[in-house]
Parts: structure tokens; sequence; C-alpha cells
């Protein structure tokens, strides 16, 4: 078994500022309808997810710009612990790499959010 990482940490006045610059065609670039609802408004949860799908892409090698935001989804699970669901070419790419499990988590202040990403895959 192999295992791939990923670990992000973001400002959370930073999402604060692009919400204020960009307002809702930042959370629609960004994040899917459950992340927002899972998320309730609040920037530190959306920087939370912001830092976890940066993470994810950093595990799956490729960096946030080989996938769309919106196709690795962070959401709350049955006991609030935080669920990947990834889609379109993110989803081929750990596809791919024969990745078989994730573990994901989350922590954030008022004024940092960070997450690590880890992939477990198959060796060649």
């Amino acid at each position: 078994m192999l295992v791939s990482s990923g670990v992000d940490i973001v400002e959370v006045e930073r999402i604060d500022r692009a919400i204020l610059r960009h307002g809702q065609r930042f959370f629609q670039r960004l994040y899917t309808a459950n992340e927002l609802v899972d998320s309730g408004g609040r920037t530190p949860a959306l920087a939370a997810r912001f830092a976890a799908k940066e993470a994810v892409a950093k595990a799956l090698g490729t960096g946030i710009g080989d996938v769309g935001w919106k196709e690795i989804e962070i959401i709350k699970g049955q006991h609030k612990e935080p669920i990947l669901h990834l889609s379109g070419r993110a989803e081929e790419i750990a596809r791919e790499l024969k990745i078989t499990a994730w573990s994901i988590s989350l922590s954030h202040t008022h004024e940092h959010a960070v997450a690590v990403a880890v992939a477990l895959r198959q060796a060649p």
C-alpha cells in the first residue's frame, strides 16, 4: 500500500476578502451546494473546505490547476467527519493512481484553517 498526502493552510481573512470582492460568484465557482449548506455560511468552515480542496489536489499530485474546484467536494458525514467526494477529472486521476481510500482532516480557528488529505493506493 502506498500513501500520498497533501496539506494546506489558509488565512480565514483571505476568504473573507474574496467573498467581499467577488460575492456570489466566489461561492458558485468554488463550492458545491452541499458544501455551502454544510458550512452554514461560516467563513472559517468555508476556509477549511478551501484548504481541503488544495490538500486533496496536492495528494493527487496535480495541484488545483488541473482539476476543478467543485470536482473536490468536502461534506459532513453522519458524525460530522469530513467526507470526500470526487468527480470529473479529479475522480479520473484518483482512479488512474489506483487510490482506494482517503482520510481527510480539517481544523480552523478564527484566523486560520488547515487541512490534511491522505490517499491510500495500491502498489503498482
